[in-house]
């Protein structure tokens, strides 16, 4: 098992544990996501289908409306919501549904860590840390 560990800037502190469900594309806002069941249900994203209930969601950035936040805040009052978020661009939708959405989220990732966080692997954040393992030989440090 490969064990990779580095910081990002925290964006909502705080800590989480899970899977990764790494998305290629942004998320939209509204009709992106069905928060009864934390599945992905936008028609042309290439994650659709994926449950992102319980999971390290890493995502590029959200786009679409303000109905982000909206959503976002539901599936978080069906418990559905994701155990903690990692982003690659900053905007003002992301903002606030992150804020809405409390849980742990972090953006600017180390590109070692980056890298890692692919579909699968496990990931440990405790405020600005990150810590990923990924299956292969262990390496890496194991300060998380």
């Amino acid at each position: 098992m490969t064990v990779v560990s580095g910081h990002g800037r925290v964006l909502v502190g705080g800590k989480a544990e899970g899977e990764v469900l790494r998305c290629t594309q942004a998320i939209s806002g509204w009709g992106g996501i069905d928060p009864k069941t934390g599945a992905i249900v936008e028609t042309r994203h290439p994650q659709r289908g994926s449950v992102l209930t319980g999971k390290i969601l890493v995502i590029p950035g959200a786009k679409g409306s303000s109905g982000w936040s909206g959503q976002f805040h539901i599936a978080k009052v069906l418990g559905t919501q994701p155990a903690a978020i990692i982003t690659s661009s900053m905007n003002s939708k992301l903002a606030l549904g992150l804020q809405v959405l409390g849980v742990p989220a972090l953006i600017e990732v180390d590109d070692r860590v980056h890298a890692a966080l692919q579909d699968g692997a496990r990931a440990r954040i405790d405020d600005g840390r990150v810590k990923v393992w990924v299956q292969g030989e262990e390496t890496g440090d194991d300060d998380v």
